[in-house]
């Protein structure tokens, strides 16, 4: 079985075309989206050009933050974050947890100076973990001490180097070296004692109340915490831990420490938020921005800002909740299913820097190398994109630090998932509408073209014969017309198979009488004897055969012609000329009739046959001496009309019968039996007249029209050819 192709089924697979319009949506707004990003990367780059621009030639913001240093030593130059509330003294470590990231570990690898040669053990067994912290204006610091063997300090004595003991080393604002040191006599607050100005003793001269603290013992060791005033120090600070196991020599062994207390040179520096860089950025946590400040060891020197609340665009959700039916369709059904392509900005995700000290990345090495970049990275966790842009801070022509800004692209994300939800509404609605739309159609068109079928099919019957007519359609549409045109064919068809039907009766009656003419010739020509009777009924006979001689001629006259129009030579003539003639002669051929001929142009010319047009005129002018009566008037003219010339032929006979008007032209259509004004004639008629005369018409490129005459006195023949310049 052939499979059928109908117009519903083309319409349908057209209307998958339809699909390509959300494809096209959704890569319009995802390039919309790639040029968001490129204005919010430009504009991050813009915001750190502008704090940049207020932190420049401000060496003062940082001299106190080390930020000349050739080169950071981990380890030595320590890092003090803020911390968001005090930290209680009590040795547990509890309140460092929140910054407990920035532990930093220190055992045999940072042993600072070695007091004793000749050791058993030479390798150190003391290590410990250090931080420190700023909170308001003083520095913090936690030491986890795990120790094998832990001396005190006995109580009535004023060494304080005979027992485990903390150094610290600062340089004062004045820049002077100032040493301290803590050596409890058990566990529990403990204070500082200055140390002698000769870094080769340890001879405590005073107590140094503004360093104070908590010394707790622990299963594995000890805890230190420690407090002081940053105005101690400007930004050299060492600390070291001097172990000493032997009970009874109390000889020092090692210190391991973050640098060597005794020598201000080898001091660590201690980088802290800077207030000062604070203060200037305090209005941009406003901004849905997070605002870095760095040196040019990329350490943090102040911050602002959330990254999680930092979407970029700033996105109001102007979302309404939608009401009754259509609000729960698109709750339950239609966003579920657009999240399925689509992805929702994370409403939390890791962020790997809230506590950082320091930062990395390729934008920093650009930025800190004198030119502004920016950075796109994922978040751990791959849930959000951060955009970060960075720009170079500038001292005396040297870079000192950068600003970097660093956004979400949530807004971004959520802007664009608006757009999408608002564009596949319409789209969804659209091609729901239009596949409706369309199988509607089909259907409509398809229902009309199978009643065109069904209703041509019933007007035929099994033998081919038309037994109705076909109802007249009133669309004003293709298939309107197409039924229009079928019904005037099948009326055209029936007209003309009525004729058929009809024409076996008039080649009867046209034949039989010259038949009976020749037979009752015959009969009696051989029942007398008397010569000139015989005469008589020969010449009867001679008729007769001559009549059918007449009939086959002018069956077979429309075959001829056709055959002898191919090789007829064309000459240029006038054919008011010819009409002229002809009309002289049909005064003398018809003299019951009246004629008149009258031109209405100077210009007649054609190219064809004079004597083609003569026979034309024959044929015609035949017809109308056939329709009219004694006495009337036959009139011909010629008229030349937009570039064309007519010639019409007008006899005041019977007007032509309804439907019949386009078939008289065609061969063997007459109407003659249905005229009842015309003489009778002996010569036969077989419709081939205004057929040969149609020929001859379209071989010199015109058309024959008849028609009645617009009074509805007679009939018109209007011939129309084309003018020669």
């Amino acid at each position: 079985m052939r499979f059928r192709f109908s117009i519903r089924l083309q319409l349908l697979v057209l209307s998958l075309f339809l699909f390509a319009i959300p494809y096209l949506g959704y890569k319009y707004v995802w390039e919309l989206e790639q040029y968001l990003r490129i204005g919010q990367e430009q504009t991050m780059i813009g915001t750190a050009r502008a704090v940049a621009t207020a932190l420049h030639e401000r060496p003062a913001l940082f001299d106190s933050q080390s930020a000349y240093l050739k080169n950071v030593r981990p380890g030595t130059d320590l890092y003090a974050p803020p911390i968001q509330y005090p930290i209680q003294l009590d040795g547990e470590l509890n309140d460092w947890q929140r910054i407990d990231h920035l532990v930093a570990s220190y055992g045999s690898d940072e042993v600072v100076e070695t007091y004793t040669k000749t050791l058993a053990n030479p390798n150190p067994t003391l290590r410990f973990k250090h931080m420190v912290g700023r909170y308001g204006q003083f520095l913090y610091a936690m030491f986890e001490v795990t120790d094998d063997v832990l001396l005190w300090r006995q109580p009535n004595s004023l060494s304080v180097e005979r027992a485990d003991h903390l150094l610290i080393g600062l340089k004062t604002p004045q820049g002077d070296l100032a040493r301290y040191v803590i050596a409890p006599f058990e566990s529990g607050w403990v204070n500082a004692y200055k140390l002698s100005d000769n870094p080769n003793t340890y001879r405590a001269v005073k107590n140094a109340l503004q360093i104070q603290g908590r010394w707790q013992q622990t299963a594995t060791g000890y805890n230190i915490e420690l407090r002081f005033p940053l105005s101690m120090t400007t930004d050299a600070l060492g600390f070291a831990i001097v172990d000493v196991d032997d009970d009874r020599t109390r000889e020092k062994r090692h210190a391991i420490g973050t640098a060597n207390p005794n020598h201000i040179e080898e001091l660590g520096t201690v980088v802290t938020p800077s207030p000062e860089i604070e203060r200037i950025l305090a209005g941009l946590k406003y901004a849905d921005s997070r605002v870095w400040v760095i040196d040019k060891h990329k350490r943090v020197l102040a911050r602002a800002g959330d990254i999680q609340t930092a979407p970029g665009i700033a996105i109001k959700d102007a979302r309404r909740e939608s009401q009754g039916v259509w609000g729960w369709i698109e709750s339950r059904w239609l966003l579920p299913l657009y999240y399925h392509i689509l992805t929702k900005p994370p409403a939390d995700f890791v962020d790997e820097l809230e506590d950082a000290y320091a930062l990395a990345g390729q934008d920093l090495g650009k930025a800190l190398a004198g030119q502004p970049d920016s950075l796109w990275r994922l978040s751990p966790d791959n849930k959000a994109v951060i955009l970060s842009a960075s720009y170079p801070i500038f001292i005396e022509g040297n870079v000192m630090g950068a600003v970097v800004v660093e956004q979400t692209t949530n807004g971004i994300r959520s802007l664009r998932n608006r757009a999408l939800e608002q564009l596949f509404h319409v789209i969804l609605a659209v091609m729901l509408l239009g596949t409706v739309g369309l199988l509607l159609f089909a259907n409509r068109i398809s229902g009309r073209i199978r009643h065109l079928r069904d209703s041509t099919e019933r007007i035929i019957d099994n033998n081919g014969k038309i037994v109705g007519t076909l109802p007249v359609s009133k669309n004003q549409d293709e298939i309107g017309d197409l039924s229009r045109a079928f019904s005037d064919v099948l009326q055209r068809l029936q007209q003309y198979n009525s004729y058929l039907e009809n024409m076996a009766a008039r080649l009867s009656h046209e034949l039989r009488t010259p038949i009976a003419i020749v037979k009752s010739s015959l009969d009696t020509f051989s029942q007398i004897d008397d010569e000139s009777q015989k005469d008589i009924f020969i010449q009867r006979a001679q008729s007769g055969i001559h009549r059918l001689s007449t009939i086959l001629n002018s069956m077979s006259e429309a075959t001829r012609l056709e055959q002898a129009l191919v090789d007829e030579e064309r000459v240029t003539f006038q054919l008011a000329n010819v009409v002229e003639g002809c009309v002289g002669g049909y005064v003398h051929a018809y003299t019951q009739r009246k004629f008149s001929f009258a031109c209405h142009t100077d210009n007649s010319k054609l190219h064809g046959s004079p004597d083609l047009i003569a026979q034309m005129l024959d044929k015609v002018v035949a017809n109308a001496v056939d329709f009219s009566q004694n006495n009337d008037e036959i009139s011909l003219s010629i008229s030349q009309k937009d570039k064309q010339i007519q010639l019409i032929i007008y006899n005041p006979g019977p007007l032509l019968p309804d439907g019949m008007k386009s078939q008289l032209v065609n061969s063997m259509v007459s109407v003659r039996a249905d005229a009842t004004r015309h003489e009778k004639s002996d010569t036969p008629h077989l419709g081939l007249g205004l057929f040969i005369a149609d020929l001859i018409a379209n071989f010199h490129r015109g058309t024959l029209n008849i028609s009645n005459a617009p009074d509805f006195s007679g009939v018109e023949v209007i011939f129309t050819f084309p003018t020669l310049k």
